[in-house]
């Protein structure tokens, strides 16, 4: 099912209508009363939509720009032109296979998206180049961390640099530039696009929850059990997964945030692999020992737990062999930027001349090292006249004075 962001539909609704605000939110507020809160904000909009005969999409036919992708479109075909392009991630299917994903943001003139490419696909990826124009067809929009992304099967189609295709100039985001590379000591809760890197020292079990099959939304069960889609339709719903971890980069540690993929890459397994430690947790003991110790780069977001009060990271990236030899380069790239301060002057001392002069030692003439001291002006002490004083009776027979005559 294609879901369309509330701000969309409203915006939508009262260009085609005409309905003021304040008359819009009464009749949702007032549908979702009808219907006994069993239907989300944004499935009375779709029912509002659809009772004032507001046509919400579009036939989806041809390319799409960017602005206009929704979550829960199928074989969608885009142009943009590559911004940033990740490194390949590798993971062990259920059968034994190996797996791969990869990750490129691209943008046109309207805005800018992440592309996911799994299996052969994530090849591709070594032969792109910033600035290259992809041409992408039969892909499929998922929503991952509140955010949109498209996702390449083996049905997928990627042409680079079509004949006869142009973009203009791009509206990129900040989530399409490059991440910013910071200790975890120097993380603020406003940071939403950075890399960490840093050794995994504690690792915490997954925990699996109900999410609508269709869009990968988090769904809960109404008062007779049943789940529901964002329009109020029965659906059985799949199972996602979160995991917690810990992870410390030498200036201090934080606790990581992985969702679905991003748990899936970080412990190299698939999906299906996952979800059998839904039911046998204990075999996860494994898992948490082989990660322990290993050495992670992580792209994401800060967030600030409420709760515990204390700031977390939740991750979009994860790359768990990190290059030694690119991550070598940027820190010796770094220390070539770094500014060069000078040493503070020091004043030039004059030492002090010396003389060698000839001592007979035993008979043997021997050079003698005199060194000049330097002439010191003689300080005549004050004359200070002592007045007479009666010693205390204990100095007087020569022993030492007692707690009393103290």
């Amino acid at each position: 099912m294609i879901k369309m962001p509330l701000d969309q539909i409203l915006a939508k609704i009262k260009e085609h209508s005409g309905i003021a605000d304040a008359e819009l939110n009464a009749k949702i507020d007032a549908k979702m009363e009808e219907l006994s809160g069993l239907i989300s904000k944004e499935g009375a909009a779709h029912i509002i939509a659809n009772e004032l005969s507001v046509k919400l999409f579009d036939a989806v036919t041809g390319k799409l720009q960017i602005e206009n992708i929704l979550e829960g479109m199928r074989d969608v075909e885009v142009l943009g032109k590559v911004l940033n392009i990740s490194a390949i991630s590798t993971f062990q299917r259920k059968d034994g296979a190996p797996g791969k994903v990869a990750n490129v943001f691209i943008a046109d003139e309207t805005g800018s998206i992440r592309i996911v490419l799994w299996g052969d696909h994530a090849d591709l990826t070594t032969t792109f180049k910033e600035q290259d124009i992809l041409k992408l067809k039969s892909g499929y929009v998922r929503e991952n961390n509140g955010k949109i992304e498209i996702h390449l099967n083996d049905k997928s189609v990627v042409v680079v640099n079509p004949e006869g295709e142009t973009i203009g100039e791009v509206k990129a985001t900040q989530q399409s530039s490059p991440a910013s590379r910071k200790s975890i000591s120097a993380l603020v809760e406003t940071d939403d696009h950075v890399e960490l890197m840093g050794t995994v020292v504690q690792v915490f079990e997954p925990r699996f929850f109900e999410v609508d099959p269709t869009t990968g939304r988090r769904s809960r069960p109404d008062g007779e059990g049943i789940f529901r889609d964002a329009t109020g339709n029965q659906i059985t719903p799949d199972f996602s997964c979160v995991m917690n971890a810990v992870l410390d980069d030498g200036t201090e540690t934080i606790r990581v945030v992985f969702f679905r993929e991003q748990a899936q890459q970080l412990v190299g397994k698939s999906k299906e692999e996952m979800m059998q430690y839904k039911d046998a947790p204990d075999q996860f003991e494994a898992v948490k020992t082989d990660l322990l110790g290993h050495i992670v780069k992580l792209t994401g977001k800060v967030k600030k737990n409420e709760m515990f009060e204390r700031l977390e990271f939740v991750t979009n990236e994860v790359d768990t062999k990190p290059d030694p030899k690119a991550e070598l380069a940027r820190l010796e790239t770094e220390k070539a930027a770094e500014p060069v301060v000078a040493a503070p002057a020091v004043e030039k001392v004059e030492e002090p001349e010396m003389t060698i002069v000839n001592a007979p030692i035993g008979g043997v003439a021997v050079e003698e090292v005199v060194v000049e001291a330097p002439t010191v002006e003689k300080v005549e002490e004050p004359v200070v006249e002592k007045e007479a004083a009666e010693k205390p009776a204990s100095e007087k027979n020569g022993s030492l004075p007692s707690i009393e005559d103290l």
